[in-house]
Order: structure tokens, then sequence, then C-alpha cells
């Protein structure tokens, strides 16, 4: 088991957001068989967003917990759900949020609690004390943040302690590793990486974004784009081929990467597959030296593109 904080959570977390939106056409059944195969395999927390299929995703992760709640560690965000968009963060809607939460997950409690994106035009100090109330309310035991500056964070630490911090941060996105990433082991905070596959990339399944559904927002996303693919594309086939030298695939690698950069983080691939679970979880098995890592590094380089496009990036507080 590994601490987020205080928190005992599994080596890797599932991350639920795929089954309601983004990546295509969902398939409950499989989704919910997913969920139950992760507890199997020991990833007890879950990651879920009021935003993720405007409340739908709550939904399906509620249904697929609903006889097995204690097994899980419950994890979903707020901010990101009102009609326009734009991070909320005011001390009425914190609350207003988590009520409606809990109602969708039908659940009396969440473990662990963050806020989606940073409100700027709300002290995050009045955020995290809507927070913190709720902890002592006993609806919520845990806080976390999203996407956070590294003086955000110290401010949001001093009214209440975070737990985690959910930011990407996988082999092709490494911003947080020089003031974020720092900052939180100093404070204690655990680190919740999203997209430690690449949005799928990195994982080398994605020859073309013809693959791609139509409505899927890979299309929108930079390094996705048709100037920067093939230079993608060729550093994921240089993963690739390391990759095979230790018998595994390149996700499995960049997977192993991401879960060797601390014990206190723990990256929640996303998936809505059992098989691609499977093959997910199999990575925290693997073991890298010192010198595997900085192989690592070094093939895979710089993506080519940004994560999000302009409008994407300015809902970060980094």
């Amino acid at each position: 088991m590994t601490l987020l904080g205080t928190l005992e959570v599994g080596p890797q977390g599932l991350g639920c957001m795929g089954m309601s939106q983004a990546y295509g056409t969902g398939d409950e059944q499989e989704s919910i068989r997913t969920v139950h195969r992760a507890l199997e395999l020991g990833v007890t927390l879950l990651d879920t967003a009021d935003a993720y299929g405007d409340g739908a995703n709550e939904e399906l992760v509620g249904r697929a917990i609903a006889d097995r709640r204690d097994q899980v560690v419950l994890a979903t965000k707020f901010a990101l759900a009102d009609t326009e968009r734009r991070p909320r963060g005011d001390a009425p809607y914190v609350k207003r949020a988590l009520e409606a939460s809990l109602k969708r997950l039908n659940v009396d409690h969440i473990d662990l609690y963050y806020q989606h994106r940073v409100d700027r035009t709300v002290p995050i100090e009045e955020t995290v004390g809507a927070m913190a109330e709720l902890v002592e309310a006993g609806k919520v035991r845990h806080l976390g943040l999203s996407e956070a500056s590294a003086a955000t964070i110290r401010r949001a630490h001093a009214v209440h302690p975070i737990t985690a911090l959910q930011s990407e941060w996988s082999l092709w996105t490494r911003d947080i590793e020089h003031e974020i990433v720092p900052t939180c082991a100093e404070l204690g905070i655990g680190i919740v990486p999203f997209s430690p596959l690449g949005r799928g990339f990195l994982t080398g399944r994605i020859a073309s974004t013809d693959q791609l559904e139509a409505d899927d927002m890979r299309h929108r996303l930079p390094r996705f784009s048709d100037e920067n693919f093939d230079r993608n594309a060729a550093i994921v086939a240089a993963l690739t081929a390391l990759a095979a030298e230790k018998g595994v695939t390149p996700g499995q690698l960049a997977l192993a990467w991401v879960q060797h950069q601390g014990d206190h983080v723990v990256p929640i691939p996303g998936t809505k597959r059992v098989r691609y679970l499977e093959e997910n979880v199999a990575a925290t098995r693997l073991t890298l030296t010192g010198q595997d890592l900085a192989t690592i590094e070094e093939v895979a380089g710089q993506a080519a593109g940004g994560r999000y496009t302009p409008a994407m990036e300015q809902l970060s507080d980094k």
C-alpha cells in the first residue's frame, strides 16, 4: 500500500472519466466490470468528478461500488460543473456541489475531495475553509487540489492539511517537477498524476487519429494534431523498442517511470476496459534502476505541442 498524506491507497488508482466522456463511446457494463476487477487487483483509489459526463460518471461509479463501498477509497472533484464550465470556489457552491455528488454517488461520505481547478476570483482560504467544514461534518475525510500552483498549495495547506495534489504528470508532461513536486514533498502531500500515459499516446496503440471516434477530445489536443503527430509517434517508437528489451509494453514502461518518482506518487491511468486495466496494474510490479529511469527519459525526449489548447490551459493555476 501507499500513503497519500495519511490516506492509505493501492500503488495505482483508476481514472474513471473516460467511462462517461472524452474518449469515445462508453459501455457501462464493461466499465463496471473494470471497476470490480480493479478492486480485485488491489486498485482501491477510484477517481471521478461531478463534471465528467455532467454527473453521469459519478452515477456510474456509484452503481459500480454500491455493494462494495468499504473496499474503495472514493475520490471526486468539484469546481467545473456549473453551466459556464468556469472554476468555482465560493463557499456556498462548494457545499452545494458536495451534496449533489453524495447523491449521485449514493454514499454518505467522500474519502478524498478535490477542488478540480482553482478559482482565481475567490481566495483559496475561503474555498478550503468551506471544504474543511465538510470534513468537520463527517461528509469528507481528506482534501485535495488539482492543477494548483506551489503558492496556492502552501496557502491551502495552512488552512487545512491537503492530502493530495492531482496534476498531469508523465514522461511528456514534467513541468510540476520544478517547484510543485518539491513543495508537496516538503509538506507531506501525496501526488496523484492523471494522464500518466499521455492520454493514451504513450501506449503505442494510436497509429493515427483516424482510429479515434469523431467526438474524442484528443482531436483537439496539440500533441495529436497533424503537425505534431508524426514527431510524437517517432518518440513512442523509440520507447516501444526500449520496452521490448524488457519484455513489457511501452505503456507499462511509461507507467513504471511515473510510479518510480516517489513513494508518495499514485498515478491514476484511465481505462474503461478490463484488459487495459490488467496491463496497467502489471506495471506496478516492474522494477527500474536509476540507469533505466535515465534511459527512459532520454528516449522519451520532449513532446511536440502543448498538452492543452490555449483556452483549456487558462483553467490551470500553475
